[in-house]
């Protein structure tokens, strides 16, 4: 019997990390899971989103800031949830408001979201992917033992800080890196925080830095991909998508990321590994 999927593969998004995302209040949040239409698993005292409940989120808060009505949103939410797979990943899907209907993009496909049928072209580009920051612990980490005590103290603070005050947060994390070079949660972090106020060139070059000091951790070669591909340095972004599967080669945002690369460059050999391979990690079920 084949292992079942990890939480972190399944519900890796914390409430934290959500909120500083999307830009909702817990209590936005806290409503949409008391309606039914996201639903968080618990890890210990902490709530656990999968990329399907950020989906929803993401439709309800677009949604609203196009005054669609109320009774259509959570219509149109009923059917997405419907619809979409546990895992769908929030990067490739594009939920806006054309007229009065709400519509969805998924790479070359899109639907009114009441109706299910298929609309016409309304010209929305597939958003980047999304670089990932670290919930808990990174992947397959480079430190071999835990940091001292006040620099995980120190990690911690920037942590907390992130949401109200980035610039003392991105200062703390900084910090960190210079007392702990190998410590990848930090820098996934700051790139994260980078990536997220449109600083990809800044995050590219943090997260090569990274790997200096921390070859093998999976995360930050996938981060640099990201922040790469925004840049729009392509061949290089795939080359670190690339290096990230061959440490982990279960990470399905990267095969989905350089599939999309290797389709737009003409390479359709290389593109239909990875797609499926990015359908074999999905859920059945």
């Amino acid at each position: 019997m084949a292992d079942s999927p990890s939480l972190d593969s399944t519900h890796p998004y914390t409430l934290r990390g959500v909120t500083q995302m999307l830009g909702l209040t817990r209590h936005a949040v806290g409503r949409l899971i008391e309606l039914g239409f996201v639903q968080p698993v618990r890890s210990g005292r902490s709530l656990r989103f999968s990329f399907r409940d950020v989906v929803l989120m993401r439709t309800a808060q677009e949604l609203r800031a196009a005054d669609i009505p109320t009774r259509q949103i959570l219509r149109s939410l009923r059917q997405l949830k419907s619809a979409l797979p546990l895992d769908t990943p929030a990067s490739a899907i594009r939920i806006r408001a054309v007229g009065d209907r709400v519509a969805v993009r998924w790479g070359d496909a899109q639907w009114d979201a009441d109706t299910g049928q298929l609309m016409m072209d309304f010209h929305a580009a597939l958003p980047a992917a999304a670089v990932h920051a670290i919930d808990g612990k990174a992947t397959a980490p480079c430190a071999t033992a835990e940091p001292p005590p006040d620099i995980q103290s120190l990690y911690e603070q920037a942590e907390s800080l992130e949401g109200g005050e980035p610039k003392k947060a991105e200062a703390l994390y900084r910090r960190v890196i210079e007392a702990a070079p190998d410590h990848v949660d930090a820098y996934a972090n700051l790139g994260f925080m980078m990536c997220e106020s449109g600083r990809f060139a800044e995050a590219a070059a943090l997260y090569a830095l990274a790997l200096r000091h921390c070859p093998q951790a999976p995360l930050l070669h996938y981060n640099r991909g990201v922040a790469l591909e925004s840049l729009g340095h392509e061949k290089e972004a795939v080359q670190s998508y690339e290096a990230c599967l061959r440490l982990a080669p279960d990470m399905a945002d990267a095969h989905q990321n350089a599939a999309l690369l290797y389709a737009r460059a003409g390479d359709k050999q290389r593109a239909i590994r990875h797609f499926s391979a990015y359908r074999r990690l999905q859920p059945r079920g």
